[in-house]
């Protein structure tokens, strides 16, 4: 993402999500408790334009997305979404499955890592949300459920197909997008789809901290192993590993890389400036 920007203003307002930013680290809440969370074409396109605004910043290290009340995210709005893509067109309804999918690129290709803090359910684009955060941290009464098929529509949705195999394996994928069953926290951790299992009720202390941990790391070389994570999915090993020599030599030239050296020499923590 370029950080160079254009005539357009910066948003101060969200109409359909919460932002704060402390030292670093954004917290994304959706916020819509009454209705589990679910998604509206405006909380997607908020989304999708606030990753891109705090990519372009570059002042955000780290970003926790969480959800307010009784879950994380029911998915798409009964009414305000799967209602209301019955009236549409093909031409709409293409607009609006790539906006649900520009979500899903934004959080793999934002230059800081996401960790979704979850409880509740988690279903449908939600659960796909999640997905695509680089660690999901969740308590026990998180459950998954990718709920495609149980409305009459393909479980490749938002880029799971390409993202839930990777994470969890061909088999418990084809299982999970196939029957569009609930999968409750503890087999999420069994078969991977977890970071890290909490206590009830701490998922968003420990995701907070977690992103702490990050944002005070260093910033570009988590940037570039993120890139590089999402970019060599699909290459060949020798692409690969080209990638990773030329992504090395740039890194090696950083100011972080340096300061590494001084602090070991100087027998103190690195302070690391994300360049």
């Amino acid at each position: 993402m370029s950080p160079f920007t254009g005539s357009a203003p910066r948003t101060t307002r969200w109409r359909h999500l919460r932002l704060d930013i402390d030292e670093g680290v954004a917290t994304v809440t959706l916020a819509r408790p009454a209705k589990l969370n679910a998604l509206t074409f405006g909380a997607y396109a908020d989304l999708r334009d606030l990753l891109a605004e705090l990519s372009r910043e570059r002042t955000v290290r780290a970003l926790v997305l969480g959800g307010e009340g009784r879950g994380f995210c029911s998915g798409g709005d009964v009414d305000e979404i799967i209602g209301a893509t019955l009236a549409l067109d093909t031409a709409r309804l293409l607009d609006f499955n790539r906006m649900t999918g520009q979500v899903v690129r934004a959080l793999r290709e934002c230059p800081f890592p996401v960790v979704a803090a979850l409880h509740g359910v988690a279903a449908g684009a939600g659960a796909v949300l999640a997905l695509a955060a680089d660690f999901r941290i969740a308590d026990p009464t998180t459950r998954f459920a990718f709920l495609f098929t149980r409305v009459g529509l393909s479980g490749g949705d938002m880029g799971a197909a390409y993202l839930l195999p990777r994470v969890v394996g061909l088999g418990h994928a084809t299982r999970l997008l196939m029957l569009g069953e609930h999968v409750h926290a503890a087999e999420a951790e069994r078969i991977g789809l977890l970071s890290e299992l909490t206590e009830e009720g701490a998922a968003d202390a420990r995701a907070a901290a977690l992103a702490r941990r990050l944002a005070d790391g260093p910033a570009l070389a988590l940037a570039q192993t993120k890139a590089l994570l999402t970019a060599e999915l699909d290459m060949p090993l020798a692409a690969s590993v080209e990638l990773d020599a030329a992504t090395q030599a740039l890194l090696m030239h950083g100011e972080d890389y340096a300061e590494f050296h001084a602090a070991f020499t100087e027998k103190r923590p690195p302070k690391w400036r994300g360049r």
